[in-house]
């Protein structure tokens, strides 16, 4: 029996969520053989112990079926993330909820929306419970592109469930109105329902809330990293320097909110022929890298223009989950692995904390009219 005889049979054994297996991968390492004896190591991506009993199981069954007697396999796995919610300073409406990660742009068309569905299913695909909140409150798209457009969420008293696709939790303004009608809303009318979502909504015991921001810098952004204490901030833009100027906006305000900024997410860069597979630069490839070392953090990913995600959005079958084997959908779980990454490390380090910008005023006291 030799190292050859292991590799083959955990070909067998498929990574769960993915098309491809743990050998592909390259997630088995510190392979021993002894005769009919072998040992070795699984090195995963998820901290999710039913990923870990699936693997253990599943390559156990291959390895005997191999003809091996003695198995003794290694899980080793990012640390999971402590629960810092009920224990941090500051202020946390929906303390069930483990992390929170806001998705933000400095301008809107970027792809906002589609990269908060994505990184959502495809954190689900890795074994986190996740959930998407739309608090796009003007530009609700999530419902299509998540296929649930056509469900109203039920109510149980006073609060809403809510709605479920892909294995991930959804709420969206664009579920509660009926389909065009528009929002004419002041900024006290936003962060009461920013508020709602997070306080009215029967959300589960979550790894991790997504929550897809409005574009820009206002009232949602500051109203939600003043009620929940925000563990990761992902900007997302465009290669062009139009968008990169807005971009340095929402960096710089998550410096200012104290959210620590996981990276940024370079859209639209270069288009991938559906014909050819070539991949051909459009609108600008690798502008973000100078803005990213600019605000101390990097580039989780540069996702192509490809057709398939367009299709998926309008259709409400991500591209993660309905072409995995896609370039887009691989760059979608890399980003997502680096996210979680990012996570376990603030988590680590104390976890996040909004102490720093909760407001100093009494209830009911605008901050305007405290001058000395």
């Amino acid at each position: 029996m030799t190292e050859e005889n292991v590799l083959e049979a955990l070909k067998n054994v498929t990574y769960p969520g993915f098309t491809k297996d743990i050998v592909t991968f390259g997630f088995v390492k510190d392979v021993a053989v002894d005769g009919s004896n072998v040992s070795l190591t699984i090195d995963i991506t998820s901290s999710a112990d039913e990923v870990k009993a699936q693997l253990t199981d599943e390559a156990t069954t291959e390895l005997k079926k191999a003809g091996f007697e003695n198995i003794n396999i290694n899980i080793t796995a990012p640390q999971a993330p402590k629960q810092m919610s009920n224990s941090v300073s500051g202020k946390n409406i929906a303390p069930q909820v483990k992390n929170f990660v806001m998705v933000s742009s400095g301008k809107g068309g970027v792809g906002k929306s589609t990269t908060s569905v994505n990184i959502a299913i495809a954190m689900a695909m890795q074994g986190k419970k996740v959930g998407l909140l739309d608090a796009d409150i003007y530009g609700p798209n999530i419902p299509r592109m998540m296929g649930v457009d056509d469900q109203k969420p039920e109510i149980q008293g006073n609060k809403v469930m809510p709605l479920k696709a892909y294995g991930v939790e959804i709420m969206s303004m664009g579920s509660l109105m009926e389909p065009g009608q528009s929002l004419i809303w002041r900024g006290s009318m936003i962060m009461k329902a920013i508020e709602q979502f997070l306080r009215d909504i029967l959300w589960s015991e979550l790894d991790v809330l997504v929550i897809d921001m409005p574009p820009g810098t206002g009232d949602a952004q500051l109203t939600l990293a003043q009620s929940v204490p925000v563990t990761a901030g992902i900007t997302v833009t465009t290669p062009q320097e139009v968008s990169l100027d807005d971009s340095r906006r929402s960096l710089d305000m998550f410096q200012k909110l104290h959210i620590p900024t996981a990276g940024i997410i370079e859209n639209m860069s270069g288009f991938i022929c559906p014909s050819c597979e070539t991949e051909s630069d459009i609108f600008g490839m690798g502008t973000t890298e100078p803005v990213a070392k600019e605000y101390d953090t990097h580039v989780i990913a540069r996702i192509p223009i490809e057709p398939a995600i367009r299709v998926g959005g309008d259709t409400g079958m991500p591209v993660t989950y309905h072409k995995p084997d896609s370039e887009t959908a691989k760059r979608y779980q890399t980003a997502a692995t680096d996210l979680l990454a990012f996570i376990d490390k603030v988590n680590a380090e104390g976890g996040a904390d909004n102490q720093a910008i909760q407001p100093t005023t009494p209830p009911g006291v605008s901050a305007c009219s405290t001058g000395a």
